[in-house]
């Protein structure tokens, strides 16, 4: 039997081996992959082998031990033996030489002391004295209500997002560290197909040793939370639709304190829920093992469900290149057929039922793939397609990309649509026409080599085109207009709701409507002295010095001052909690809401623009 089991990255093996020397000097058994594999034996069977028969793991935490597939699987195999007997902190120890814990997942890891140079092997001893024997490695599966989905091909890449999965439902179990008394609803958020639904149940099954309660499976449209539970249980609502009103979204979160409740939903609507975890596409290795070829992992971009459909088929023979060719094919998607389903029609499903706009954005982003499309990249080819101004094309451009966005079509950052759903858009474009007319309005736009807005503007085969000659009363019209999208989507004008949100992003996104407001004078040649009659610059006059400039003279130094003193383990947003003038602030914030939606509606008179912009982004 092994007393310790060292767990490390390759990039620490010299800092490990000191500490292995230590151990045995103190006359400690220690497994470490380096000196304890024999010439020619299995590695894999032989760590599974040593983990089953070792009395605890430790594990040495520097930032790139998460990222080591190995870790992943020996860190979750001790943390799940430890949660099967009441507490994970009895079979894993950390050491972690980085300055703070944010990287250490699961989180009852970052809620321990760790283990310290000077007092390391004794601490180490005096643990052992409490574990007499080895770690038991099969866990007992746990008590399910409701009906677990089936699981479909491997599950591989996705065990950090399992410690995040469970950090989030268990913050209230390390108070001390993330400032957390009570845990909320989590929500699972992804494109379809991205693995949310197997996640989930994964880790259902993995993890259930900490919920003695059970674990409660339902779908969103058929809720069906526990009811008065003596124990912890986790309740998993599936396919949370979009565009659910707020109430109906609170009323799937289970209220009993004993219940972690998790949603797994598609749309990024929302936010204000909870807390929220983004599943993104597999990392590049562990994609290529679902693929088996390379021409399948490009062309599938990290998408587990279409990774498992094309690298099943390339097992079961069929050319890799062939299967890759076959995706950019007219007539039944690839997809749909191997999976003997309307697969794509599904992956679309809220494309199909968005606005105008939005579809014209997604057209206008699939004939841009793989470049980001951006509000200012897609508004010259409305405004080329559609014979539109500048700033109604961008209003446009901006209100489709808002659009996509929630509802998990494009990536929030850059707006970069994935390859899976360009080839399910493709196979469901309800007007071709309309899409060749963006595809050539595109073309045309990354071929013209300088835009102006007093230019004759782009000559776009197969589409209506005329020039516009920008007047003075069109610049302060789009200039107003530039204004008004910026400034109703401000944390400012929408409220802020009470606990929740971060004062100091709230702060900064005022802050940089003086730089914004500057800039958007200055593009187009507009003054910012105060004038008396109802212009762009007299309302730009008294927006940042009769409006923002009090607020942010009196709380920027506030909040700084407060900042300046948090802890190095409490996390921003908790230590903002603390803040005895948080409640002020928000008041005060809120008191700007009315004089800032006043500027919105003086902007609204000069652009004619009169609409409302998601914030749910």
């Amino acid at each position: 039997m092994w007393d310790v089991f060292l767990s490390y990255s390759r990039q620490d093996a010299s800092q490990v081996r000191l500490l292995h020397a230590e151990f045995v000097a103190a006359g400690l058994k220690v497994f470490t992959d380096e000196s304890a594999v024999a010439g020619f034996a299995g590695i894999s069977d032989t760590i599974r082998s040593a983990l089953a028969d070792s009395r605890v793991l430790l594990a040495y935490y520097s930032l790139g031990y998460p990222e080591r597939p190995a870790c992943q699987w020996e860190l979750t195999a001790a943390f799940l033996a430890g949660l099967g007997e009441g507490d994970p902190r009895r079979r894993v120890l950390v050491v972690n030489p980085e300055p703070g814990t944010a990287h250490i997942h699961p989180v009852e890891l970052r809620d321990t002391r760790h283990g310290e140079p000077e007092t390391l092997v004794a601490d180490v001893l005096a643990h052992l004295r409490q574990v007499p024997g080895p770690m038991r490695l099969d866990a007992a599966p746990p008590r399910v209500y409701g009906e677990l989905p089936s699981a479909v091909g491997e599950f591989t890449g996705r065990l950090p997002d399992l410690w995040r999965l469970h950090s989030a439902l268990h913050v209230q179990e390390a108070p001390l560290v993330t400032g957390r008394t009570s845990a909320g609803p989590v929500q699972l958020r992804g494109m379809p197909g991205i693995g949310k639904t197997r996640l989930a149940r994964e880790y259902a099954l993995r993890f259930g040793a900490a919920f003695p309660g059970g674990v409660h499976w339902a779908a969103a449209g058929a809720p069906r939370p526990p009811q008065a539970p003596e124990k912890p249980c986790l309740y998993v609502v599936d396919d949370v639709p979009h565009g659910l009103p707020p109430r109906a979204v609170m009323e799937l979160t289970a209220p009993h304190p004993l219940v972690r409740t998790l949603l797994i939903t598609r749309s990024r609507a929302y936010g204000g829920h909870g807390e929220h975890l983004d599943l993104e596409p597999l990392p590049e290795a562990a994609a290529a093992v679902l693929a088996g070829a390379p021409e399948i992992a490009d062309a599938a971009a990290g998408h587990p469900g279409a990774l498992g459909l094309l690298g099943r088929a390339a097992a079961a023979g069929r050319g890799p290149a062939a299967l890759a060719g076959r995706l950019y094919q007219p007539g039944r998607s690839l997809l749909d057929e191997l999976a003997g389903d309307e697969l794509t029609a599904d992956h679309v499903r809220d494309a199909l039922s968005a606005p105008a706009e939005a579809q014209d954005v997604l057209r206008c982003a699939l004939a841009l793939s793989p470049l980001p499309a951006g509000a200012e990249t897609v508004a010259p080819v409305l405004a080329a397609a559609d014979r539109l101004p500048h700033a109604v094309a961008l209003r446009r451009a901006s209100a489709g990309l808002a659009e996509l966005t929630v509802r998990g079509l494009l990536t929030p950052a850059r707006h970069h649509l994935h390859p899976v759903t360009a080839h399910s858009w493709l196979h469901h474009e309800g007007d071709p026409a309309r899409a060749e007319t963006l595809r050539r309005a595109v073309l045309s736009s990354l071929g013209a080599a300088t835009t102006t807005l007093d230019g004759p503007g782009l000559r776009v085969p197969g589409v209506r085109q005329e020039g516009i000659t920008m007047r003075v009363r069109e610049a302060e019209r789009m200039a107003a207009f530039d204004l008004q999208v910026e400034l109703v989507s401000r944390i400012g004008v929408q409220e802020l709701p009470a606990d929740s949100g971060s004062l100091r992003e709230a702060l900064t996104s005022l802050n940089t409507l003086f730089s914004f407001t500057r800039d958007t004078l200055r593009r187009y040649s507009i003054g910012l002295e105060p004038g008396t009659a109802p212009t762009v610059r007299s309302v730009a006059d008294h927006l940042l010095n009769e409006i923002l400039r009090p607020f942010t003279t009196r709380w920027h130094p506030l909040l700084a001052a407060w900042e300046a003193h948090r802890p190095p383990h409490t996390s921003p947003l908790d230590h903002e909690r603390g803040w005895a003038h948080a409640a002020t602030f928000r008041s005060d914030l809120n008191a700007l809401r009315e004089p800032l939606q006043g500027v919105a509606a003086s902007l609204a008179e000069i652009s004619g623009a009169e609409f409302g912009i998601s914030t749910g982004v």
